[in-house]
Formats: structure tokens, C-alpha cells, sequence
């Protein structure tokens, strides 16, 4: 993370600062730079911000692909017991055990990024546990699997009902053999976001596997109609 700091965050200053009690380890990493979230959405021409939170969710994002895999962030947040990125007026979160990132506007405006990890002091988590968690092979640690929350797509007042929005929630996942979509907080899809998303993608890339889980029963009629026709396809 600090290593993030030094390479991507453009400041001049980075604060360091770590904390234990009887119970858990805080470490908190504070730049001064352009703000993750829009340096991401800058470099990789995202239409919002909040979409940065949507490509971190989902692993190998990097703004500097000659020297860095994009992975240090995605493996760090599942490491320890609590994970926040705060810059902007968005926090990006992950809790251990939790599939789910989370999204989270602030009423104060950051500057620069915050990186908040808290562990705890007894933690019995082991770091190849972790990476066997996202690899098919448990002797060479490939990152190809990842769960992606589809309500991360979803903006105030929004419904996913586009192929452009299917488009945008799919974009980069044909770097993972294994693709999870979580649709837990979404209660109802369109018919051209499934088919964007659960024919025309499959049938472009038949080599990676998707998987839908937490459907509601709207999201999962829509989906198994897609289904129906990629298999006619």
C-alpha cells in the first residue's frame, strides 16, 4: 500500500501510522496525491468515479500494468479482518468473510487517499489460504477467479436494464477463468443487460465460466431467459 502511495498517488508527502492494543493491529496510510478513485476513473477513461470502486472490486486493476499486476490491493483487502479506502466522498470496504465490497458516501470530502486495515492481534489467517481462495491451482496461486457485485453498478435512481451497463459491469473479466456475479442487493435486471451479459458475452468468450448467485426471482427469470437463447445461439 505505501508502495501504491510512492508510484500512482502523484503527492509529495505519505503519513504512516500503526497502532496495537490487546486485540488488533490498525495501520493507516495517508497521501497527499490526485485521489485513487479519480485517477483510476482519469486514466482509464471512466464516465464516474464510482465506477473506479467497481473495477477494484473485481481484482487486477492497475493504472501501470508495465510494473505493477494489479493485485495488491484486491489480495490486501482480503487479508485483513477490515479494509477502507477513503478519497473523495467515497469509501471503499471490505469486511473478512463478507463476499461483498461495499460502497459508502461520506458527507466530508477526503484529499488525497486513505487506506485504513485493521487485523487482529490472534488472527490464524494464513496468506496462502487467502490466494488458494482465487486460484484453480493451489500449487501456482493464479488469480482466476473473482466475485463481482453487480449493485456496485448501480448509481442512485438507476436500474440495470442497458447493454451498456452490462458492458461496463463486464469489462476486464476476461482476464478470470472463473467470473461470479453477485446480484444481492439488485432486484430486477433488463432483458438487454442479461443478454448482454449471459448470451452475447458468452458467446464471445465460451472459455471463461460466469456464475450468478443471490438472485432475486425477477433477476433470475431474466437470467435463465438469456440462458434459454445462448443455448439456441
Amino acid at each position: 500500500m505505501v508502495n501504491n502511495a510512492i508510484d500512482h498517488s502523484e503527492g509529495t508527502n505519505v503519513a504512516i501510522e500503526a497502532v496495537r492494543d490487546e486485540k488488533n493491529v490498525l495501520i493507516v496510510i495517508r497521501d497527499d496525491g490526485e485521489g485513487i478513485f479519480c485517477r483510476i476513473a482519469r486514466l482509464l477513461n471512466l464516465n464516474d468515479t464510482r465506477e473506479s470502486l467497481l473495477e477494484l472490486s473485481k481484482g487486477k486493476l492497475t493504472t501501470d500494468p508495465k510494473h505493477h499486476t494489479g493485485e495488491g490491493i484486491f489480495f490486501t483487502s482480503r487479508v485483513f479482518d477490515h479494509f477502507v479506502i477513503r478519497s473523495g466522498d467515497l469509501d471503499f470496504s471490505h469486511v473478512y468473510r463478507d463476499e461483498l465490497d461495499w460502497l459508502l458516501h461520506s458527507d466530508d470530502e477526503t484529499a488525497g487517499t486513505i487506506v485504513a486495515m485493521r487485523i487482529a492481534v490472534d488472527s490464524a489467517r494464513e496468506l496462502e489460504a487467502v490466494f488458494s481462495e482465487f486460484s484453480d491451482d493451489p500449487d501456482e496461486y493464479r488469480f482466476e477467479r473473482t466475485v463481482v457485485p453487480v449493485r456496485l453498478a448501480l448509481y442512485e435512481g438507476e436500474h440495470l436494464v442497458s447493454r451498456s451497463q452490462a458492458k461496463r459491469l463486464l469489462s476486464r473479466i476476461e482476464r478470470f477463468r472463473y467470473v461470479i456475479l453477485d446480484f444481492e442487493g439488485v432486484d430486477s435486471i433488463g432483458q438487454s443487460f442479461a443478454d448482454e451479459a449471459f448470451r452475447v458475452f458468452k458467446n464471445r468468450h465460451p472459455e471463461i465460466e460466469i456464475t450468478a448467485i443471490n438472485m432475486s426471482e425477477r433477476v433470475n427469470k431474466m437470467i435463465n431467459r438469456a440462458l434459454q437463447e445462448q443455448r439456441k445461439s
